[in-house]
C-alpha cells in the first residue's frame, strides 16, 4: 500500500496497491525529493484512459520496474481531471519536447517542480523505435547524475517558455466579420466529405465547430453540419444500444472508438444535436438527443442530483467488452447480420438505426454483463455544461423530468460542490473534495445556470450564474494582459499559471466565460463586462482566423459580439405559448431573461400585460411594445 489509499481521485485509488511508492502532488512530495536530492516522475493520466491502464499493467503494477522507480525517482501520480494545471504544464512540456501529446503522459521534474523531460506513454520492452520504460528510467537518472547542470538549465528554460505563453501581448487588429469569414473558408478546408468530420483519423467530434456552422446557417455550412451528425449517429462512436458517445474514433467512418464515455462529450454533444434539430427538423437528431441524456440520467447519475466523470474503455481488462457482441451472443439477442461491423477478437460493433423495441431488449440484454469501471467523482466544469444540456433540452423536449433533475443538478453545484465561502469545488466524491475550483469550472457552471434560468423562469439561477461569473473575474483575470488564468492566484505556486485557451474537444475556460459574460453585460448593460469578454479574443486574433478549429467556442462568442444586440424579457410563465414561440428558434446571438423582477436591469420596469405573460423584444434596452400572443411575434 502506498499514499494513495486516501486520494480522492478513483484513478488515484486504482494505483493505491501498486508497488511504487506513489506521492500525491503536494509539499510531502517535493520535500521528498529535495531531503533525497532526487528528481521527481511524474506521471499524468484519468480513470477512463485505456493507454494509462496499459502502462500501469505493463509497469507500475511490476516489481521489478516499481524497484527501479523507487530507487531512482521520488514518484508522484496525478489525475488530470482534477488537476488540469499540472495536466496544462505537464501537457505542454511532452508537446514542446516531443511534437506530440496524450496521456499518460511521463514528466520529470526538479526538486523544485520543473521540468526537463517528458513524453507519454513508454512500452516496458522496446517496441517500433521506441525506448522502453526501464531504459528511459535509467537514461534519465545517468543524464541528473552525470549532467545535473544541463538539465536544471533546461528545466528553467522549460519553465520559462510556460510561463512567457500565458503573458502573450494582446492583438491590436481589429475584431470584425472578416475573423469569422477567414475562419468559416479555413474550417471548410478540413471537412472530410466521405464521413463527416474535420480532418482524417483518428477524429473526436467538433461540437463546437459544429455550434459554429449552426451559427452561420448558409447551404455550406448546414450540410457540413448534417454530414457530419450523421456520421457520427451512423454507430460505433455513438452507442446506437444504449445512447451516448464513446470519446473519439480511430478510423474515418467513426466506426471503432476508443470506448470510454465522457460525461463532457455526452452534455456537449448532446446541446448540438438538439439545435441541430431545432434548425434542420430531422427527427433523428432528436433521436440522438434522448438516448444520449437517457444514458447519462441512467449510468452516470450520483446520489443528490450530480453526475459521475466517465466510464472506462475497458471491461475485466479487454478495451470495447461491455459494448462489443460475438456472433453467437448477437443472434441470440437478435440482432440482424447487416448491423455488425468487425472489431477485433471476432467480436462486433453495432452499426445503423435499431427499432425501439430491439433496442430496449438489446440493452436489457447488455446492462446484465459486467459493466466498465465508472469514475464516481462529481466535476463542477463537466457537471455545469451537463446542467446546460438538461435545462435546454427538458425546456424544448418537454420533458419535466429532465427540468427536475437539472434543478437538482444546479442545487448540487450550488450546494455539495460549493464551499462554505461561495467559491466552487473542482470536484467531490463520498462527501471530500479535491480542491477548489479552476475557471473552467465557474465559466461552465454560470454557463449551466443561464440556460436554467431561461428554462425555468427561475430568477436565483440567473443571480447565481451573475455572482460566479463576477466572482471568476476576481480569481482569475490578467489584469495586465487581458483573459484569464486557468487557476486563481492563490494556486499552487509551483505550476506555472497558464491560461486555456484552445476549444478541443470542449469549449476553453476561457472563451466559455466570454460567452457567459457577453450574455450578462446585455442582460445588465454593463460595458465592463463586455470589455472583459473581449480581451480574451484579442489574445488569439491571429488563431481565429487561421486555426478555428481550435478556437471554434470562441469564435460563437466572437459572433455574438459581432451580432446585433438582441434582447428577449419574458414576464410570467415560460410555458406561455407566447414565451415558447419567442424561445423556440435557435438563436444563439439572442440573451434571455425571465421575469418579473427589479433585480435584472433589462427587466426593470416590466409586467404582465393584462394579467397575461408577455414578450418584449429589445435591442440594447430599447424595447418594442410587449406581445401576449404568438402571432404577434413576427
Amino acid at each position: 500500500m502506498n499514499r494513495l489509499a486516501d486520494a480522492t481521485s478513483p484513478y488515484l485509488l486504482q494505483h493505491a496497491d501498486n508497488p511504487v511508492d506513489w506521492f500525491e502532488w503536494g509539499h510531502e512530495a517535493f520535500e521528498r525529493a529535495r531531503a533525497d536530492d532526487k528528481p521527481l516522475l511524474v506521471s499524468v493520466g484519468y480513470s477512463a484512459c485505456h493507454w494509462c491502464h496499459v502502462m500501469a499493467h505493463e509497469s507500475f503494477e511490476s516489481a521489478t520496474t516499481a524497484a527501479l522507480m523507487n530507487e531512482l525517482f521520488v514518484n508522484v501520480k496525478v489525475d488530470r481531471e482534477e488537476r488540469p494545471d499540472v495536466d496544462a504544464v505537464t501537457m505542454a512540456a511532452a508537446v514542446a519536447m516531443t511534437g506530440s501529446g496524450g496521456w499518460p503522459t511521463t514528466v520529470f521534474m526538479t526538486p523544485d517542480a520543473k521540468p526537463f523531460y517528458a513524453g507519454t506513454y513508454f512500452p516496458p520492452e522496446p517496441r517500433h523505435g521506441i525506448a522502453s520504460f526501464p531504459e528511459l528510467l535509467h537514461a534519465v537518472s545517468d543524464a541528473w547524475r552525470a549532467r545535473r547542470g544541463d538539465l536544471e538549465r533546461q528545466a528553467e528554460r522549460i519553465d520559462a517558455a510556460l510561463r512567457s505563453t500565458s503573458v502573450g501581448e494582446p492583438s491590436r487588429e481589429p475584431l470584425d466579420a472578416s475573423v469569422l469569414e477567414e475562419a468559416a473558408r479555413a474550417v471548410a478546408l478540413t471537412f472530410e466529405p466521405a464521413f463527416g468530420g474535420f480532418g482524417r483519423a483518428p477524429k473526436f467530434p467538433a461540437a463546437s465547430t459544429l455550434e459554429l456552422l449552426l451559427r452561420r446557417g448558409d447551404e455550406e455550412a448546414l450540410d457540413m453540419v448534417t454530414a457530419t451528425l450523421d456520421g457520427m449517429a451512423a454507430g460505433g462512436l455513438y452507442d446506437v444500444v444504449g445512447g451516448g458517445f464513446h470519446r473519439y474514433s480511430v478510423d474515418d467512418r467513426w466506426l471503432v472508438p476508443h470506448f470510454e464515455k465522457m460525461l463532457y462529450d455526452n452534455a456537449v454533444l448532446a446541446s448540438t444535436y438538439l439545435h441541430g434539430w431545432v434548425v434542420t427538423g430531422r427527427e433523428r437528431y432528436r433521436d440522438v438527443v434522448e438516448q444520449t441524456l437517457e444514458y447519462v440520467l441512467r449510468e452516470l447519475a450520483l446520489a443528490g442530483g450530480g453526475f459521475a466523470s466517465a466510464q472506462d474503455a475497458d471491461t475485466n481488462g479487454v478495451e470495447g467488452l461491455t459494448y462489443t457482441w460475438a456472433p453467437e451472443e448477437a443472434g441470440e439477442v437478435g440482432l440482424p447480420r447487416e448491423a455488425l461491423e468487425p472489431f477485433e477478437h471476432g467480436r462486433f460493433i453495432v452499426r445503423g438505426e435499431l427499432e425501439p423495441e430491439l433496442r430496449r431488449s438489446v440493452l436489457a440484454t447488455r446492462l446484465t454483463r459486467p459493466q466498465p469501471f465508472r469514475d464516481d467523482k462529481a466535476l463542477a466544469s463537466w457537471n455545469g455544461l451537463a446542467l446546460a444540456a438538461l435545462a435546454e433540452a427538458g425546456y424544448r423536449l418537454e420533458r419535466p423530468a429532465w427540468l427536475d433533475a437539472a434543478r437538482a443538478l444546479g442545487e448540487f453545484v450550488l450546494g455539495p460542490l460549493s464551499a462554505e465561502d461561495g467559491r466552487l469545488l473542482r470536484s467531490t466524491r463520498d462527501g471530500r473534495s479535491s480542491g477548489a475550483g479552476f475557471l473552467d469550472d465557474y465559466a461552465n457552471v454560470a454557463h449551466g445556470l443561464l440556460e436554467l434560468h431561461a428554462a425555468t423562469g427561475e430568477l436565483p439561477w440567473l443571480l447565481e450564474a451573475r455572482r460566479l461569473a463576477l466572482l471568476a473575474i476576481e480569481l482569475f483575470a490578467d489584469e495586465e494582459h487581458g483573459g484569464f488564468f486557468l487557476s486563481p492566484a492563490e494556486g499552487d505556486a509551483r505550476v506555472a499559471r497558464t491560461k486555456d485557451l484552445q476549444d478541443t474537444p470542449i469549449p476553453s475556460g476561457c472563451s466559455m466565460l466570454a460567452h457567459v459574460l457577453l450574455r450578462l453585460s446585455r442582460l445588465w448593460g454593463e460595458d465592463e463586462l463586455e470589455r472583459r469578454a473581449v480581451s480574451v479574443f484579442r489574445l488569439v486574433e491571429p488563431q481565429l482566423r487561421t486555426a478555428p478549429g481550435f478556437f471554434a467556442w470562441m469564435l460563437c462568442g466572437l459572433d455574438l459580439w459581432l451580432s446585433p444586440s438582441r434582447e428577449l424579457a419574458v414576464v410570467g410563465d415560460v410555458d406561455a405559448p407566447v414565451a415558447r414561440a419567442a424561445l423556440a428558434p435557435f438563436a444563439p446571438r439572442t440573451v434571455v431573461a425571465v421575469g418579473p423582477t427589479e433585480e435584472v436591469p433589462l427587466l426593470a420596469g416590466k409586467s404582465l400585460v393584462g394579467g397575461k405573460p408577455a414578450v418584449y423584444v429589445c435591442e440594447r434596452f430599447a424595447c418594442r411594445a410587449p406581445v401576449t400572443e404568438p402571432e404577434e411575434l413576427a
